[in-house]
């Protein structure tokens, strides 16, 4: 049987992913707005995690692509209009990970306009944009339930819905969408700019239709809001905002992980770029590192995904790890996932929730502390980036 399954994968004919599944790992679902040259330099390094993370069974990585920001100068017709393109989907980006972690991770990009009301399925789509398709292929052959990753608009979950409701109901074991604005009776804040979107904040401006349609939806939706009553740059109680403060760990990391990082924000166009990924520690050749600081949402998800808890030790140092290595004298730092319900959800996008006392469907993150929250993840976060090797 193994030397059948061998021939096959010779051939390219390639196997159910359930046969695949790495045993004893997490199988994840990255959908992802990721461009190249980046419009958001965190979602680069962010996909580290998912080709990095020793316990994560990386399935596909669907990119979430906008058409408008493709383009010159962006045309979305609410939110910025970007005038630092073009730029393409993300595709570098995923080959050169795959190529730095020998890996074939498989990958589409998703519809790139709008829906066009809740229930499109968007068949109109043309056939290059495969990466509704490819995610349901993913779930349908999955031999357990997957977790699913969004960062970005929700459009690729919100059409296979559309098309496939009872797979993605039978296959998908959560949905963690990095989107919204968590602010109580939708008050709205100091960020005049934010305000002024749909759901006063990018994710959800970038496709409200999708948004509203998982909300309403009877999907296991885990919400990560990415903005408060302030805005997606202030952190609060339910917003997942913090800041990284130092980014020479970089000069620490694996050089490879270096040359992509790199690669990447220094918005490089070599035809070489996968050669490129094999030039030694750019960061440790003189070569300065692009951002002070960064602006980072995406690892409360990782962290719930994974099972992994910030703690700290009884001399007072922060630690990143996982439940099942929670020792006695830990102090878990009390943040995740609490159920909740949306008692409304606005057409624009704005919503209220409530915390309830039983087993839900829906939840909603949550950090008692935002401040001990990002000082503890500047410890562990750049640590957990350096233990990162493709070896």
């Amino acid at each position: 049987m193994r030397f059948l399954y061998l021939i096959l994968f010779l051939a390219g004919i390639g196997l159910p992913c359930g046969l695949l599944s790495a045993a004893g790992k997490i199988p994840v679902v990255v959908i992802t707005d990721l461009y190249h040259p980046y419009q958001d330099p965190g979602d680069n390094l962010d996909l580290l995690n998912g080709f990095s993370l020793s316990d994560v069974d990386l399935k596909a990585v669907i990119l979430d692509i906008t058409d408008s920001f493709r383009k010159d100068t962006a045309d979305h017709p609410t939110l910025w209009k970007d005038p630092r393109g073009p730029r393409e989907a993300g595709i570098i980006p995923i080959m050169q990970l795959n190529y730095i972690f020998n890996l074939q991770v498989r990958f589409a990009i998703g519809p790139m306009k709008l829906m066009q009301s809740e229930n499109d399925k968007m068949t109109d789509t043309p056939g290059f944009f495969q990466g509704v398709e490819l995610f349901m292929d993913i779930l349908r052959q999955a031999d357990k339930p997957v977790e699913v990753l969004s960062f970005g608009s929700a459009r690729v979950i919100a059409v296979a819905y559309n098309r496939a409701p009872e797979l993605l109901k039978k296959k998908i074991k959560r949905i963690h969408l990095s989107a919204g604005t968590a602010a109580p009776d939708y008050e709205m804040g100091s960020d005049a700019g934010a305000n002024m979107i749909p759901g006063g904040e990018w994710n959800v401006a970038l496709d409200v239709f999708a948004f509203t349609r998982l909300l309403r939806s009877p999907l296991p939706i885990a919400l990560y809001a990415c903005a408060g009553k302030d805005g997606g740059f202030i952190k609060s109680t339910n917003n997942t905002y913090w800041q990284l403060k130092d980014m020479s760990f970089l000069k620490e990391m694996h050089p490879q992980l270096q040359c992509y990082i790199d690669f990447a924000f220094d918005k490089k166009q070599r035809t070489d770029f996968l050669k490129a990924m094999d030039k030694g520690s750019p960061y440790n050749e003189n070569i300065k590192i692009q951002f002070d600081t960064f602006h980072v949402w995406e690892s409360a998800i990782w962290l719930e995904v994974t099972n992994r808890k910030l703690v700290k030790d009884p001399a007072g140092n922060y630690k990143l790890v996982r439940e099942k290595e929670l020792k006695h004298s830990d102090t878990i730092l009390e943040s995740g996932l609490r159920p909740c319900r949306f008692s409304e959800i606005r057409n624009d996008g704005r919503f209220i929730f409530e915390y309830v006392n039983h087993p839900s469907n829906t939840s909603i993150y949550y950090r008692a502390d935002p401040e001990e929250n990002e000082a503890a993840l500047n410890v562990v976060i750049p640590e957990l980036f350096k233990s990162y090797s493709p070896n």
